[in-house]
């Protein structure tokens, strides 16, 4: 493949010490570096953005963001920029102008960069999607989702755009493309720390929607159907979970019934501590946003490839994803109580097998060689 000038749009440093969300960002980021691309990142900090108040070069936004770059060689090659201004932590506007003026590829995750200067010269210009069916109703329902400008749509939801998926398009062709990970940056774990079944998560990202008489809802809303679960067996459930302390009913209910609850901000506050946190875990046990579940969109966690990658079997809500994945060894699609606690009996009897099996699937699916290759190649790369 032709080496390409890419330029790769993403949050990390807007909500600081998301370590997962920053993954996220970096595996489009550095797995298309070591496809032998030039790759500079970008992230435009809305001024409303948590903590950014003040000088952008002093804020707590900017810290997380110079040691995200630092600890993955990325510095010289990642900026952040305020929003609508021309500050910048890393390159110079006038530099980045002059990048984007050679650039071949934009990779614009939520269509966050907007700035004309650093979009407009780009012939390629991909949005691209990683919160499906959210994303399209609510620009149907008249929200700006950024879709303006764009050459190009994929998105994370196998499903959108085929005849069995409600989610609307929007009139749009989207480009599926599964999550990639650098395998190498995610070996096979050894000696497990925690022996329970844990995920990364927030009880509620943001507000639900109606749609077509669907309601597309959070975490909490697929959760609570199960909450009974840990009081049903011996396994241990371990849950990094955000919830706001005025959640005191679902607190409440949550403590009842034998869930364990640790803070994420302490666990999996930055890339390191959330890999340590996954790769200690003995198995991922994956709820997904309601909303993704009524859509059967396809949506696929880019934590829980994380967990596969690890040699870490994952079980996971089913969202449609398993017309697209193997389940039934080392990855487990469910969507009762009764599922779980099957899975999680075939986990006990071989469980190196379902951990070797995790890892073949990471590979085969979510390799970000394999992954990337076939992205530039669908949105016309050389």
């Amino acid at each position: 493949m032709t080496k390409l000038s890419i330029i790769v749009s993403g949050m990390i440093a807007a909500d600081p010490h998301q370590g997962g969300a920053t993954w996220a960002v970096l595996q489009y980021v550095l797995g298309l570096r070591r496809l032998g691309h030039d790759v500079h990142l970008i992230e435009p900090l809305p001024a409303l953005a948590r903590r950014a108040q003040g000088p952008l070069a002093t804020s707590v936004n900017a810290a997380y963001f110079r040691r995200v770059a630092d600890d993955f060689g990325l510095s010289g090659n990642a900026t952040l920029l305020r929003s609508d201004t021309r500050e910048t932590v890393g390159t110079p506007y006038e530099e980045l102008v002059r990048i984007a003026a050679r650039a071949d590829i934009l990779i614009n995750i939520s269509g966050m960069l907007t700035e004309p200067d650093l979009t407009g010269p780009i012939r390629t210009r991909v949005y691209l999607d990683l919160d499906p069916a959210f994303v399209q109703v609510w620009h149907t329902q008249g929200v700006d989702m950024r879709f303006g400008g764009h050459t190009h749509f994929v998105t994370i939801g196998q499903a959108i755009g085929r005849p069995d998926c409600a989610v609307p398009t929007c009139g749009l062709n989207w480009i599926p493309t599964h999550q990639p990970i650098v395998v190498g940056r995610w070996p096979v774990a050894g000696r497990i720390v925690h022996d329970a079944f844990t995920t990364v998560g927030n009880w509620r990202g943001y507000g639900s929607v109606e749609h077509g008489g669907v309601f597309y809802g959070q975490k909490a809303h697929s959760l609570r159907k199960l909450i009974t679960l840990p009081r049903r067996t011996s396994e241990q459930f371990l849950l990094a979970l955000a919830i706001h302390p005025d959640e005191k009913k679902d607190l409440a209910a949550l403590a009842e019934n034998g869930w364990r609850l640790v803070d994420p901000a302490a666990v999996a506050g930055n890339p390191a501590d959330y890999q340590r946190f996954i790769q200690g875990s003995r198995a991922e046990f994956g709820v997904a946003k309601s909303g993704y579940v009524a859509a059967q969109c396809g949506w696929f966690s880019d934590r829980s490839v994380c967990y596969l990658a690890s040699g870490r079997p994952v079980l996971a809500q089913d969202t449609g994803f398993a017309r697209f994945l193997p389940t039934g060894e080392g990855l487990f699609s469910f969507e009762t109580a009764d599922d779980v606690l099957a899975a999680a009996e075939e986990l006990r009897r071989d469980y190196p097998r379902h951990a070797k099996a995790g890892r073949a699937i990471a590979e085969e699916f979510f390799h970000s060689d394999k992954v990337l290759t076939r992205l530039l190649n669908e949105v016309g790369g050389k």
